[in-house]
């Protein structure tokens, strides 16, 4: 293949079940885009909603190497509608690579547009600032700094505990890295609280409910990195926990609560039940035995991969099968130098896993691998993974859901092309719409006019 045109109109023609729609975004979650500088945000001051780092970087390069884009944050997100492939409304999380053949520019009318190879391929919405994100917590803080939200303002992102117990090479899972997006940050002198106060997760919620008057916001995840002592005190399912506790306790039945946790005995995962958490995501990662103990080495250290399984099943009879949603990381499995060498046996063992755990009724997601070049493998598969794995995952993914007789999550919006604003990779995008496609076009976003950046060929 010549250009990444030809790829992805080759795979779009293999496998036309898969919506045009997810071959895009999935390119585009596994390698990035670059941005023309009337395409970025004016920070916290601007029109446009900007990326808030929310967890991870999901970038293809460090804050010094990404130039004005660290300065002016890209937005958190873009939707892609229209363009020569008459694409349906589709929410694409931001990765920021400047050497990508995507890029986002306005054109000579002064609209922003997707280009591939140098040519327009869809128009592109940006998220508008929210209201909320106008307004300050009492001690001077930024709701975009204490509860982001992503997937088009559907999700409030609560990172309680932006760094990870598991430190160094011989723990920290090697894909990851939280614990370096922490520490550029801090370098780069941004505002970036490691352990959020409650108080200040309450009021920034507040804040959000009362000028979030059309409910867009309908889930919160509690979240960050693994806990295997304490902090403040706390284990890791009282300090996930008691953030749900006061959040259920001011706001009974606001917001749909879930938790990413580690696979905890059922003890600690019938206290994340009782504090009012609905949604229990105790992510796997990778199925592969090997793969799991070389790529999350903290987690076979102090918990294990049988047992990791053993205890996501076990939470199913605390939460119910349908309520318990483990994520992994789709791409890692073909990351040299210890992945698959092929398509066919990664695909073959990822299906093995989503087997396992749908015909009990529990459904898996996945987060499209970005190889962020501070991590192992990351920096071994600046690449990631081919394009043809995650377009044959999608087919999988829903073909075993099928077969198992499930649906779509609760917790992540609608499914279907046009409809879907999980935005970390395409599997609500890949499964039968039940809801009224969104009405196309750029409404919901916001057009910036610049003129100055023409688009080009990177």
């Amino acid at each position: 293949m010549g250009s990444r045109t030809a790829l992805v109109e080759d795979l779009m023609k293999r496998f036309p079940h898969v919506p045009r729609e997810a071959v895009f975004k999935e390119d585009l979650l596994r390698g990035g885009v670059a941005f023309g500088p009337s395409a970025l945000s004016d920070n916290e001051g601007g029109e446009v909603k900007p990326k808030s780092y929310f967890i991870f970087s999901f970038d293809h390069g460090t804050l010094p190497e990404l130039g004005e884009a660290a300065l002016r944050r890209p937005p958190e997100e873009i939707i892609l509608t229209g363009g020569p492939y008459d694409l349906r409304r589709t929410v694409v999380s931001v990765r920021v690579n400047p050497a990508s053949p995507y890029r986002v520019a306005a054109g000579p009318d002064g609209l922003l547009g997707l280009y591939l190879d140098g040519k327009r391929i869809s128009d592109v919405g940006v998220p508008p600032m929210p209201e909320y994100y106008r307004h300050k917590l009492s001690n001077g803080k930024s709701v975009m700094e204490v509860a982001p939200t992503i997937q088009w303002g559907y999700l409030i992102y609560l990172t309680v505990f932006r760094v990870c117990q598991y430190f160094g090479a011989k723990e920290e899972c090697q894909y990851c890295d939280i614990n370096h997006n922490w520490r550029q940050h801090k370098a780069a002198g941004r505002p970036y609280t490691g352990v959020k106060d409650v108080e200040e997760v309450l009021e920034a919620l507040e804040i959000i409910d009362r000028y979030d008057t059309a409910k867009v916001s309908t889930a919160y995840t509690l979240t960050g990195g693994a806990i295997t002592k304490t902090v403040a005190g706390r284990d890791e399912a009282d300090f996930y926990g008691h953030y749900a506790k006061a959040i259920e306790e001011r706001f009974p039945g606001r917001w749909i609560g879930k938790v990413v946790a580690q696979a905890l005995p059922r003890d600690d995962v019938q206290r994340f039940k009782d504090y009012g958490v609905q949604i229990y995501h105790p992510n796997y990662e990778v199925w592969d035995r090997r793969l799991f103990e070389l790529y999350c080495p903290g987690k076979e250290r102090y918990v294990g991969r049988d047992e990791w399984h053993k205890r996501i099943l076990d939470s199913a009879e605390i939460f119910g099968a349908r309520n318990v949603i483990p994520n992994f990381v789709a791409g890692v499995e073909m990351a040299e130098p210890f992945g698959f060498t092929t398509v066919d046996e990664a695909i073959a063992s990822t299906t093995e896993g989503l087997r396992f755990f749908m015909s009990q009724g529990i459904t898996p997601r996945f987060t499209t691998w970005c190889p962020e070049p501070t991590t192992p493998l990351g920096k071994a598969n600046p690449q990631g993974a081919p394009l043809e794995y995650h377009i044959r995952l999608l087919e999988a993914y829903r073909a075993t859901m099928d077969e198992f007789g499930l649906s779509s999550p609760p917790g992540y919006g609608p499914p279907g092309p046009g409809n879907a604003v999980f935005s970390v990779s395409s599997f609500m995008d890949s499964l039968p719409a039940n809801e009224p496609s969104a009405a196309k076009g750029t409404a919901e976003g916001t057009a910036q006019g610049a003129t100055e950046d023409e688009p080009s060929a990177v």
